[in-house]
Parts: C-alpha cells; sequence; structure tokens
C-alpha cells in the first residue's frame, strides 16, 4: 500500500500579491524536490503544474496540495529533511491558521490515485473522529496492516 496525504491551507494574500510572492516564486523548485524525492509517487497538479487553480473548497482561498507516497518515512524525509521546511516554517506569513486539522494522511492500494472528493472526505472523517486508521496524522502513523483491517 502507499500514503496518500492531503494538506490545505488558507491564503492571507491573493496569490498574486507581493506578501506572497516569495511563496509563489518556490513552488516550481519545492515541487521538484517533492518528485525528486525517494518514495514520491504522484502529486495533483493543474494546468500550470501546480495545485493553486484547483478549488476544492468553498473558499477560494483554501489552496490544496495532495500527493502519494511510499511511505510515512518518505513523506517525512521531503517535508523535514529538504528545503521545504524552510517553507513550513514560513508558512506564518502567508497563511491563515486554521482552527481545525488541515491535513490528513490515508493509506491506498498501489498505483491508486485519490481524488479531491475521496482526500475531503478523509479530512472531514479526521476532523470528527480524530486520528484512526482511516484516516490520520503523523501523531498516530496508522500502518497500512492497520488500515487494511478497517
Amino acid at each position: 500500500m502507499q500514503l496518500a496525504q492531503l494538506n490545505i491551507a488558507q491564503a492571507k494574500y491573493p496569490l498574486d500579491a507581493p506578501q506572497i510572492k516569495d511563496f509563489v516564486d518556490n513552488l516550481e523548485s519545492v515541487n521538484a524536490t517533492a518528485e525528486q524525492s525517494e518514495g514520491f509517487v504522484w502529486r495533483l497538479t493543474d494546468d500550470s503544474g501546480d495545485a493553486t487553480a484547483i478549488q476544492a473548497f468553498e473558499n477560494p482561498n483554501i489552496l490544496v496540495n495532495m500527493s502519494v507516497w511510499n511511505g510515512i518515512d518518505a513523506l517525512k524525509n521531503f517535508m523535514f529533511r529538504t528545503h521545504h521546511r524552510d517553507f513550513m516554517r514560513r508558512k506564518g506569513e502567508w497563511f491563515e491558521p486554521i482552527a481545525l486539522d488541515s491535513y490528513v494522511l490515508w493509506w491506498v492500494e498501489d498505483n491508486h490515485i485519490p481524488t479531491i472528493d475521496e482526500a475531503k472526505e478523509r479530512l472531514e472523517h479526521l476532523r470528527k473522529n480524530s486520528d484512526t486508521p482511516y484516516a490520520f496524522t503523523f501523531k498516530s502513523n496508522f500502518s497500512a496492516q492497520e488500515a487494511a483491517l478497517v
């Protein structure tokens, strides 16, 4: 099985605003790092090569990022051991705090590409039920075997 992830962020500014320019200008390099990372399988993109134009939620300021990895360690390595972490540290400059869970992890069958609706359902499940093998966060790290029992 492979690990799918969705994370969302509510932009403080329009994507063409100077206050968020550094984030926008680095999307291509961060996405390229993800794609070149060991364990990367797939990521959601639109015609521009990122997912900033995909409106998955009613609020047009909510940006989505969704990807699939060979496992939790592969995703963590990308997130915390590449220059991606530098942008995570700066998220308060560009994004509003979200009171509810803003990311979700779940296991998918090999070669399954999750849909946005599937990802939103997993996020909603997490928000209603906290961490379960069906939808979880890094705090729980449920295994693929545990998820298969659900």
